[in-house]
């Protein structure tokens, strides 16, 4: 029986596959290719179609495969098999594992995105040899994996919405509610905030943590407000859940530790008698979840490291 998994980690823009063999202490890249997320009436159809042409390709360049996982974003119930809702794909309420497994002659793990690149730092990065983790990757939007005992919590896909977390400001989140934390500390919100503070267009929040090195009193003065609700955030999930390591991830914080030393700051300055965690960067980068898919194949094909 062949070792080796593939991995389809869906995004709104962009589908990663890879091919993994699993060897000790982790997953080691055979083959790896990007695609554009193809769209349609049906957007389900269309990715389940997509995703058997992906995994096709894949075998044909690296092999047999023993099992394949695919993780999307969204509201994902992995129990019901059901993609509850994506905003960005466009899809409500559909059954991906059952037409994944109509299109790929393979045995099929099912997940969701964040949760996985959780799975995989917990497993093979910066969470490893930890019970209770929280993995936060801040980008678009802001959202937790939780593993609890070593276990992902789901409760139906509805756990971990860390972003809609209320942190005191009268921002309108793009979820209708004021006061989220998405609204003020997601690499989509530092970009929109400075713009329209300074006038100033900036595509990216790497635009602004480069404005605010180089002295930007308006670029400053977003970041600050961005982190101060990042380790309000935290906070209230420390207070509720007490993980023991909690790793920040997404685009935001991947160009260096100056950051997270900021919001590690934050928490501490913030917290009473709650236990204060271990605060690391991600190690896996934008491949998190793409290993997590290989984890959950691996796991499903019973060749896991």
């Amino acid at each position: 029986m062949s070792a080796l998994v593939a991995a389809l980690d869906v995004g709104g823009t962009s589908v990663k596959a890879a091919v993994y063999e699993p060897v000790p202490g982790g997953l080691r890249r055979v083959a790896g290719l990007r695609r554009p997320t193809e769209r349609g009436e049906d957007p389900a159809r269309v990715l389940a179609d997509q995703a058997g042409k992906l995994i096709g390709e894949l075998a044909e360049s690296a092999g047999p495969l023993a099992a394949a996982g695919v993780v999307v974003p969204g509201v994902v119930d992995e129990r019901a098999g059901i993609a509850r809702f994506s905003a960005n794909l466009g899809w409500r309420d559909a059954p991906l594992p059952a037409l994944l497994a109509e299109r790929i002659d393979l045995p099929v793990a099912f997940g969701h995105d964040v949760t996985a690149g959780g799975l995989a730092e917990h497993r093979l990065g910066a969470a490893r040899g930890f019970a209770d983790v929280a993995f936060v990757p801040v980008g678009t939007g802001i959202a937790a994996a939780l593993l609890l005992d070593g276990r992902p919590y789901r409760a139906g896909g509805h756990a971990g919405e860390l972003g809609h977390l209320d942190v005191g400001h009268d921002l309108t989140c793009g979820c209708g509610a004021v006061g989220c934390l998405e609204a003020i500390a997601s690499a989509a919100a530092l970009a929109r905030r400075y713009t329209a503070r300074s006038g100033r267009p900036a595509e990216g929040a790497r635009e602004v943590l480069t404005a605010a090195g180089s002295g930007d009193p308006d670029a400053a003065a977003v970041l600050d407000d961005a982190v101060a609700a990042l380790g309000d955030g935290l906070r209230q999930l420390v207070t509720l859940l007490a993980p023991e390591v909690v790793v920040l991830g997404g685009g935001l914080f991947g160009a260096g530790d100056g950051l997270a030393a900021r919001v590690r700051r934050r928490v501490a300055e913030r917290l009473t008698f709650q236990r204060m965690p271990e605060l690391r960067r991600a190690r896996l980068g934008d491949e998190a979840g793409c290993l997590g898919a290989g984890l959950l194949a691996a796991d499903l094909a019973g060749v896991a490291p």
